[in-house]
This record gives C-alpha cells, structure tokens and sequence, in this order.
C-alpha cells in the first residue's frame, strides 16, 4: 500500500480504515451486478442466506434467531439457506437447526444463477457476516429489489449506508430475530426497508462501475503522457 499510487477499496466505510496518508491516495470502486427481478411462487422463501457456512459468515446466529422465531409464534417465517459447508461442525449445527425447526431449510450450495433466482424470490435477505469487504451478493439483493437484513460492519454499512435501518448487530440472534419478526409482520416496515435499498440501487448498476473503472484508468496513465 506504500508503493501503490493510487488505492481502491469498494465501499465508503472502507476508507476509514486507512492511515490519513493512505486515504489520500484512495478511491471508490463499487462493485456492481446485473438486475435480476423475478415474481415470488409459492413454497419461496420469506428470508434467504446466501454464503457458505464458515466462521466468516456467521451462519449460527441466523440458526439461533431460527429457533428463537419458531419458539414464538406458531407460523414461523420461512428461512432457506444457501451455501456449502466448509466446515463439518456447521454443517452438523444446519442439520440439528432443520430438525428443530421446519421453517428452517439448508439447501446446501447452488450453481450461482440458481442462488440468485432463490434470492430475488424471496422477500428478504439475512447477511450475518463478522466481516466483508464489500459482499458482492446484498449487492445482488438490492439490484433484484429484495431489502437485506445486515449485520453492522463496516462492510455492510459502506453499501447500505449509515442511515439504512436494516441492521442487527454482529452475533445477536435475538435482535436478528426480532428485525425478522417485525419485517415479517410489519408491511410499513418492509416496504421501508424496500425504498431504502431502491435508494441505492444505482449506486450497484454496471454502468457505475464502468465509469469508475474507466476513470481510474485514465488517471493512471494521464501523467504518463504528459512526460511525453
């Protein structure tokens, strides 16, 4: 990082974890995805997870928060989840979390068109992770017009935004649980969480990217030709 002139990171809050000196060098890239809108069937999900089950991703706590949900009230949301296990202890905890609760289902994982026609059927996304860089599938969610329920990290709040009211903090399953509870039972709530994610949407088109890919380009070779 010393030696790059110039750094990319790709979302806002990113930038906040750089040294003052590096900060100065660095710049935006957000990264986009094509649209993806498709009409809920019956039997989709209300809420999906898409990553696989690792530490990272804290896939647990959206196991807790499904036992909390089932605990209490007699029709329990819809939960898929939608990722390979990459560690045998979590895949143990997904089976345990199935048999315990049927509203919970472990898909396992999914050629990646088929996770994200999964995801743009369902009515919202849970993203857990402890830590992203900038989570290319809540980019996928917003630009399929699916609100995203997000753990607070810099990672999530750099694409949302700080004032986007989606968030759960890292590893409380009850507070997930509860958002869950409210976005299902609140259609106020839900559609808000909707507009918001709208807000944003642009900021996630191809087009965006492009141009700032083809900015930083331009900016790296410009002092080049001037030497000319």
């Amino acid at each position: 990082m010393q030696c790059a002139s110039t750094i990319v990171v790709l979302q806002e809050a990113g930038l906040a974890r750089l040294d003052e000196a590096s900060r100065a060098r660095a710049r935006v890239i957000v990264q986009s995805a094509t649209a993806l809108v498709v009409a809920r069937r019956p039997g989709d999900a209300d809420f999906i997870a898409v990553g696989h089950l690792r530490d990272e991703k804290d896939p647990e706590t959206l196991m807790k928060a499904a036992r909390l949900l089932a605990a209490s009230t007699s029709a329990s949301p819809t939960i898929a989840h939608v990722g390979a296990a990459l560690d045998a202890r979590l895949a143990e905890a997904a089976r345990a979390a199935m048999a315990e609760c049927p509203a919970y289902r472990w898909l396992g994982a999914l050629p990646h068109a088929a996770a994200r026609r999964a995801m743009a059927r369902a009515r919202a996304l849970v993203h857990m992770s402890r830590m992203e860089g900038g989570a290319n599938v809540v980019i996928e969610a917003v630009r399929s017009r699916v609100p995203v329920l997000a753990s607070r990290i810099d990672g999530n709040v750099g694409l949302l935004g700080a004032g986007y009211d989606g968030y759960f903090a890292v590893g409380d399953a009850a507070a997930l649980a509860a958002l869950m509870r409210r976005f299902a039972g609140e259609a106020a709530f839900a559609e808000h969480l909707r507009a918001q994610c709208v807000a944003r949407e642009p900021l996630f088109r191809p087009a965006a990217e492009r141009r700032a890919v083809r900015t930083l380009v331009a900016d790296l070779v410009a002092p080049r030709s001037s030497v000319r």
